[in-house]
């Protein structure tokens, strides 16, 4: 089974801030990107970022690029883009101002193509304009809202210093009316951490969706140890932590769907290679979290030319702090039985209790687990088709 390419839906009004999110996503350092765009004419992808027809696939900043006019095509520019030699970390699909955000996530979520899985949906709203475009403020809250991972509240540096803080907490409540467990980011300039929604591969990874020390590295280096990290500017913006935790062998389904139903606070996103245990054997699965959405899968199990043998490092990649079984660690690691651990990604995370969860859902199998709980992992996998 080929590893399926992540798509990201990327939505929000004229004027929000989209366009701009995308290009801050795009020059992600070592993100191999493909982009899905309708309304070329009317959006300003930067020039630098864009070459070649655009009506084909085109070279951009290491990915490419696939401009539609319209959402009827959507199918065959995921084909193209989740070819395997493109070797893609994600596509991105940005909608226009006027597309629908829950007909959009449908579309990608019953996609005909098999190479390709949701991402999540990322909506961006204008801090300023928010009750004079999207809401207003009164009755039920927007639909758009309720297909939403992650809602970036935009252009907040445009809010009076003075009535900031109300007006943030008004959205996100009106927000929340609509999704109680979406989770919610404030950005100036479209300064999205590209960690939090985003993988860049590791080309000695037989796993292209499980870079754990990539994962660990990008959300986790950086920053000044408060959650926040600073452009060139000097202006501050929230960053993505990180915890790894390797697993020492089999685990128990029931354990690790618990896990996925109900994510620590502020995880965003939860991804990483586990054997499990089903009581009839072992199966080595890729599991998938992106706000609500589970995605679990068999791993695929021929690894790509030129992959170290199990035990050795791959090259580039230091070894984890603790060489002791069961080591876990915010910082890169590479576990001595070919890579199993999750990586949970977030906000303000509680570190230690997100690393506690973790620990507690790769313990080692130590019973033979029940029928119901292999059923939950079963279903799961079989709503991943």
């Amino acid at each position: 089974m080929a590893v399926r390419v992540p798509v990201i839906a990327l939505t929000g009004y004229l004027g929000a801030g989209k366009t701009t999110v995308l290009n801050h996503l795009l020059r992600a350092p070592g993100a191999r990107l493909g982009v899905v765009v309708n309304d070329f004419g009317a959006i300003n992808v930067d020039a630098a970022l864009v070459s070649g027809q655009v009506d084909e696939p085109a070279s951009i900043a290491g990915g490419c690029l696939c401009c539609l006019p319209d959402t009827d095509g959507l199918d065959v520019a995921l084909a193209k883009l989740s070819q395997p030699k493109l070797r893609l970390d994600a596509v991105i699909v940005e909608a226009s101002g006027v597309a629908d955000p829950p007909a959009l996530a449908r579309l990608i979520r019953f996609s005909g193509v098999p190479r390709v899985r949701p991402g999540g949906l990322v909506d961006v709203v204008d801090a300023a304009a928010y009750f004079d475009t999207v809401d207003p403020g009164t009755g039920l809250p927007p639909a758009r809202f309720a297909s939403a991972t992650l809602v970036v509240i935009n252009k907040t540096d445009r809010l009076p210093p003075e009535h900031r803080a109300d007006i943030l907490g008004r959205i996100t409540d009106r927000v929340r009316e609509s999704n109680p467990q979406v989770h919610v980011v404030e950005t100036t300039h479209g300064r999205l951490d590209p960690a939090l929604v985003l993988d860049t591969a590791n080309p000695h990874d037989p796993i292209d969706e499980l870079p754990l020390a990539a994962a660990a590295r990008e959300a986790g280096e950086a920053g000044d140890g408060e959650g926040h990290a600073h452009d060139h500017d000097g202006e501050a913006h929230p960053r993505a932590d990180a915890v790894t935790v390797l697993a020492t062998g089999p685990v128990d389904p029931g354990r690790l769907v618990d896990l996925i139903e109900r994510p620590p606070p502020g995880v965003y996103r939860l991804k990483g290679t586990v054997t499990v245990d089903t009581g009839r054997g072992l199966r080595p699965h890729v599991v998938n979290l992106v706000g609500g959405q589970i995605h679990i899968a068999a791993r695929p199990s021929i690894p790509k030319p030129g992959i170290p043998k199990p035990g050795i490092p791959k090259p580039g990649i230091p070894e984890p702090s603790s060489t002791s079984p069961g080591s876990s660690s915010t910082r890169p690691g590479f576990a001595a039985d070919g890579g199993d651990g999750l990586v949970a990604i977030g906000l303000r995370l509680d570190l230690a209790g997100v690393q506690a969860r973790l620990e507690a859902a790769v313990a080692p199998c130590t019973a033979r687990p029940t029928a119901d709980d292999v059923r939950r992992l079963a279903r799961y996998r079989r709503l991943s088709v």
